[in-house]
């Protein structure tokens, strides 16, 4: 009796077998993403890289011109002195956001009443509208009726005008964008603060410990990986501050708190220069790449795993 050959799988076989594959189910539900990152952040982000070299004012036909939106910026005083306030935004902030935030957390992770109410207020800025938080801090700052300078002048001193001192302005700035973002760092090294084991506390007090020197070396390098993360953070997010400028003084005065960013917007959508302004990205996206690269270096010296 002859043997019957076995029949190769059709289509519908082949169709049903990649219907239960993983990657085929995979690739679908993945599929609406890819394509808005394809559309809206890679395309982007490469049509901007080309529009750096050219000359392009939204209405005029593109003219090519090389490297010459590069070498203006050397040159461009406003983009100078934008770059320098960006860099004092951001040694003050971040620092000064990371330390609050480190006290707050170790205070909140105490055993005290209240204290999921009180992470709960820490934690209520960072999901507040910033045109609600700069109305507010506005009222704060102002120099006839605001609650700060109200306060200042019970102890003899005559606060200044906050927004509009080009000495005070930046500042005022600095302490409304720690204010908002200060909760969200503040989680962060809760989460790090309660995976570090009660054993290495408990060791720490036979050996008769005080409370700072459990800080010091027990909390502080056990979260050195937490502290890596929100410096990292924190430093990418200084560099691309806008709404706390734009919101509260517009840049100024004379251009005080004006940031590359902020000048960004306006060489791009106020003087449609939008060439100069991708220029302008792309320096911003090297300098804060050379710092995040400059962290992920130093921190194999100091972080602990």
């Amino acid at each position: 009796m002859a043997s019957v050959e076995p029949r190769a799988p059709g289509r519908t076989s082949r169709l049903k077998r990649l219907f239960y594959k993983d990657g085929t189910w995979a690739f679908l539900l993945l599929l609406p993403n890819l394509l808005g990152f394809l559309a809206f952040t890679f395309l982007p982000v490469i049509a901007s890289f080309l529009l750096s070299f050219t000359s392009w004012d939204m209405l005029s036909p593109i003219q090519w011109v090389g490297m010459d939106n590069y070498a203006g910026l050397i040159h461009d005083e406003t983009f100078i002195k934008v770059f320098w306030n960006t860099l004092y935004f951001s040694a003050v902030s971040v620092p000064l956001g990371i330390v609050l935030a480190l006290f707050l957390a170790v205070a909140l992770d105490q055993n005290i009443k209240f204290k999921k109410f009180y992470r709960a207020a820490y934690f209520l800025p960072v999901i507040s509208s910033m045109v609600a938080v700069a109305v507010v801090w506005q009222w704060i700052y102002n120099p006839e009726y605001g609650i700060l300078n109200y306060f200042l002048g019970f102890f003899g001193i005559k606060g200044p005008d906050w927004l509009t001192s080009t000495v005070w302005a930046m500042p005022a700035v600095i302490i409304t964008s720690v204010w908002k973002n200060i909760g969200f760092n503040m989680l962060l090294f809760l989460a790090g603060l309660q995976s570090i084991s009660e054993s290495y506390y408990e060791a720490a007090e036979m050996d008769g410990a005080r409370w700072y020197h459990k800080f010091r070396y027990i909390t502080v390098p056990l979260l050195s990986p937490t502290t890596f993360f929100v410096t990292v953070m924190s430093v990418i997010s200084s560099f691309q501050v806008f709404d706390t400028v734009f919101l509260m003084t517009q840049g100024g005065p004379a251009r005080s708190t004006s940031v590359i960013v902020h000048y960004l917007y306006e060489t791009a959508f106020k003087y449609f220069n939008m060439g100069y302004a991708s220029a302008m990205a792309y320096i911003l996206f090297f300098l804060v790449l050379l710092i995040t690269l400059f962290q992920f270096w130093r921190q194999k010296k100091w972080s602990i795993y």
